[in-house]
């Protein structure tokens, strides 16, 4: 019998990430991740691999390094490490070795930074803290109020913001002298050079109605300060951003629709002042855009000879495209049956790295020869651990449902044998813009290899499936996705091998608010996981983060607006029917679903006499299941785990 992957799968794998080519192609820099098991805590160094020889060496020592970035003669590394303060600094150091270099020391730390094209200076993304109130001669520990003054004052994962703003600046690399290139009550981030080193594009949210709505633009600014341009006008939300080679005009990931986000769908424009912005791409991908300025975003490159070259994804599938300025379309040069979340290309786009995970492993970086198209897998982080942990296996099946087809994946024990029957679980992914992707997943994985078949499905609603079946959820939460999701569950459950009185449900953010409706609605399921779920939309409306920016356009307007849609649409409303013993696992400093959610469904679930228990997370954001302390991380899977081996198990 294979050995499961169990919840200490956290202490267990390592992760690659920051893919960075030297400009020449020759050298790859990349930070290897992983949890000291001892100590609890999460450790990064970077290492750096010679592409000719395969040798790989680790080449710093820091305890969480990271953000590695070559200077463009190939003689410099930059990187982040946190200082004294646990803010990340930049370092330098010589690509032959010797010792790093500090060279800022940034009140709010760096996020990211980028070389001038001459390599005299680098643009670097850092908080800007509020001012430390007033020195009033009264002890340090006397309590002081705190005033508030806009919406968007705390932000999940970040947590207080106050008037604290992200905002761009430019460090010299002789002697570090820091200046501030952008100010004001906004946050300004991912900068971008232009080729000739006279200016910087970057993303701002400048808009007089930034505070309720989650919308950011284009600007341009003199790299030696001044006055930013705007250079977006007519888009309303932007992602990323790259140069043409002339420094005339931008590309940008972005979005026309006034009610989108930038997250769930983009589309790549050619943008320049006082021309309306041009598409290149339709709806069949969604460029791949992160969480700047937490997560920096994967290279998108504009070559001279007009092509276009970036990471997209369709049908929660990743690949490398290729499109033409001037033309509508694009073309895979690689990928499917992945999803891919880096990218790095050396000068001439001659050679690609991408960093990218697939159903059988949580991510390994992959060299493309985009002459010859020759595929070389360069990392094997994991290797051992999934030869005596195999993964489970997945497989895609698709049905047509009110006029959309839906797409979903079933993941098998690695020993199933169809003779048997075994019990399912539904997990459902969160957004409700999020999706699924041919990808390891490790909730799932923790659940195939004890012993179960996990289905996960893309309602109407997910992204990567085009701007229409992506907005089909707006201001229906529960309603025609819950449907999806059921008539998902009665095609597997028709199978020989599933045991349809062992069925349970499992998600997280909007995955648990569906996971609380499905049981308020259904009485099929045995057993229901719920993880930092929106329950009360109403009371979530003045108590999350994005209860304006991103509520408003989900639920249908104001709670003044929309008051008995809100309750209508909320699982809390139907707890009275519920009749599966639930599992409400939630952070506690969690901004995005607030653990008041759980806490007001726990109190009526207990009320109403039903079956439930309640497992609080201490000093956990709403992404504390991939990002939190690893003791947490592993706490979730192990809960996870035991509720359903105790109810569906046998």
């Amino acid at each position: 019998m294979p050995n499961p992957i169990a919840p200490d799968v956290v202490y267990k794998l390592k992760s690659v990430g920051d893919p960075e080519l030297s400009p020449d192609g020759s050298w790859l820099a990349y930070t290897l991740s992983w949890v000291d098991a001892q100590k609890l805590e999460g450790r990064s160094r970077i290492m750096l691999m010679d592409l000719e020889s395969g040798q790989t060496v680790e080449f710093t020592q820091g305890q969480r390094d990271g953000a590695p970035k070559f200077s463009p003669d190939c003689q410099t590394l930059g990187f982040l490490r946190p200082d004294e303060k646990d803010k990340r600094q930049v370092w330098l150091m010589g690509t032959r070795g010797g010792e790093a270099r500090r060279l800022t020391s940034l009140a709010g730390g760096a996020s990211d930074l980028a070389w001038s094209p001459d390599g005299t200076r680098l643009l670097v993304c850092s908080d800007v803290p509020e001012e430390p109130p007033e020195r009033d001669g009264l002890p340090e520990s006397t309590p002081r109020v705190t005033e508030i003054h806009r919406i968007r004052y705390r932000f999940d994962t970040l947590g207080w913001r106050g008037d604290a703003h992200f905002h761009l600046f430019t460090v010299n690399v002789a002697d570090g002298e820091t200046s501030q290139l952008t100010d004001g009550d906004w946050d300004d981030y991912a900068g971008v050079w232009s080729p000739d080193g006279s200016r910087v594009a970057f993303i701002s949210g400048r808009r007089d109605d930034r505070d309720i709505r989650a919308l950011t633009e284009a600007y341009v600014v003199p790299a030696s300060g001044g006055d930013a341009e705007l250079w977006s006008e007519g888009l309303y939300g932007v992602g990323a951003l790259a140069w043409s080679p002339e420094g005339d005009r931008l590309l940008a990931a972005a979005t026309d629709v006034p009610t989108g986000l930038v997250s769930w769908q983009s589309w790549l424009y050619v943008i320049q002042p006082g021309h309306n912005p041009e598409r290149i791409t339709d709806d069949s991908i969604k460029p791949f855009v992160s969480f700047p300025p937490m997560n920096p975003g994967p290279s998108m490159r504009w070559q001279s000879d007009g092509r276009i070259l970036f990471l997209g994804e369709r049908r929660g599938e990743s690949y490398l495209f290729e499109a033409h300025v001037g033309e509508v379309g694009s073309h895979e040069l690689h990928g499917g049956s992945r999803q891919t979340s880096g990218l790095a290309l050396d000068r001439d786009a001659r050679h690609a790295v991408e960093m990218s995970a697939s159903p059988a492993s949580p991510g390994d970086l992959l060299l493309l020869d985009l002459d010859t198209g020759a595929i070389n897998q360069l990392t094997g982080a994991n290797a051992e651990y999934l030869a005596e942990c195999p993964p489970a296996t997945m497989e895609k099946f698709t049905f047509e449902r009110g006029g959309f087809v839906i797409e979903s994946r079933l993941w098998f024990p690695p020993n199933f044998d169809p003779s048997w029957q075994y019990p399912l679980v539904v997990d459902i992914h969160g957004g409700p813009n999020g999706a699924f992707y041919d990808a390891f997943a490790t909730v799932q994985q923790v659940l195939a290899t004890a012993g179960c078949l996990v289905l996960a499905v893309n309602p109407r609603g997910s992204s990567t499936y085009g701007d229409e079946f992506m907005n089909a959820v707006l201001e229906d939460w529960g309603g025609e996705d819950y449907l999806d999701l059921m008539a998902a569950v009665d095609l597997v459950a028709e199978r020989p091998y599933v045991d349809s009185a062992r069925l349970g449900v499992h998600g997280y953010s909007y995955g648990g608010y569906m996971t609380s409706w499905t049981l308020g609605h259904s009485d099929r399921f045995v057993a229901g996981v719920v993880g930092a779920p929106c329950t009360n939309l109403y009371s979530m409306y003045g108590t999350s983060d994005i209860g304006t920016s991103f509520g408003e356009v989900q639920w249908g307007g104001t709670v003044a607006d929309a008051c008995q849609e809100l309750l209508f649409r909320s699982p809390i409303t139907y707890a009275a029917n519920v009749t599966a013993p639930v599992l409400l696992l939630h952070g506690e400093s969690d901004y995005r679903c607030p653990i008041s959610q759980s806490e007001e469904y726990y109190t009526l679930l207990k009320r109403l006499d039903k079956e439930v228990e309640f497992v609080r997370f201490p000093g956990s954001a709403h992404s504390f299941t991939r990002l939190g302390h690893p003791k947490m991380r592993e706490e979730y899977l192990a809960r996870t785990l035991g509720w359903f081996q105790k109810h569906l198990f046998k």
